[in-house]
């Protein structure tokens, strides 16, 4: 076989292509083998939409469980703020009252301590809130990772039978 020769001239250069022409007949022989004895390889179409239709089943129930769970915590920061402008009213109405300066002092130390507190409780409330939403929607979504492979396992397993 004669090598080919690039062609140069000031309007037209073209490029060797034996090298092209050689994986491309490697690849077309692979791609033959496919088809040996008239058989050719099956796709389950279906399998891979039924497992498309899981994925998007785990993904939208992990949405919902993460929307609820912002949603609790919303519902509960307006709870929060609601009780804490009533209290605020309380405590102005407490300290505006007649006392010495030292009593004054020490009650508003005494509801600073409290506010303190209930503060420090409810932002551990919303923080668990969350965590518990967020570990359930992964949950979800890891067990849909593991039910994939175990799809893909089985579906390769039973093709190799074949």
């Amino acid at each position: 076989m004669a090598k080919a020769q690039i062609v140069e001239n000031e309007f037209v250069k073209v490029p060797d292509f034996t090298q092209f022409q050689a994986e491309f007949s490697k690849w077309a022989g692979d791609f033959g083998k496919y088809f040996v004895n008239g058989k050719t390889p099956s796709f389950d179409f279906d399998a891979v939409f039924a497992l498309q239709r899981k994925n998007v089943e785990a993904l939208t129930a992990a949405n919902q469980l993460a929307f609820d769970g912002v949603k609790a915590v919303a519902q509960r920061q307006a709870e929060i703020a609601r009780k804490a402008f009533e209290e605020f009213g309380k405590v102005t109405k407490e300290l505006s009252a007649a006392g010495t300066p030292e009593d004054k002092f020490a009650k508003q130390a005494d509801l600073t301590k409290a506010a303190f507190e209930e503060a420090v409780t409810n932002l551990r409330e919303l923080v668990g809130t969350l965590q518990k939403s967020q570990a359930e929607a992964a949950d979800v979504l890891s067990k849909r990772m593991i039910a994939n492979i175990e799809d893909v396992k089985a579906t390769v397993s039973k093709v190799a039978k074949k």
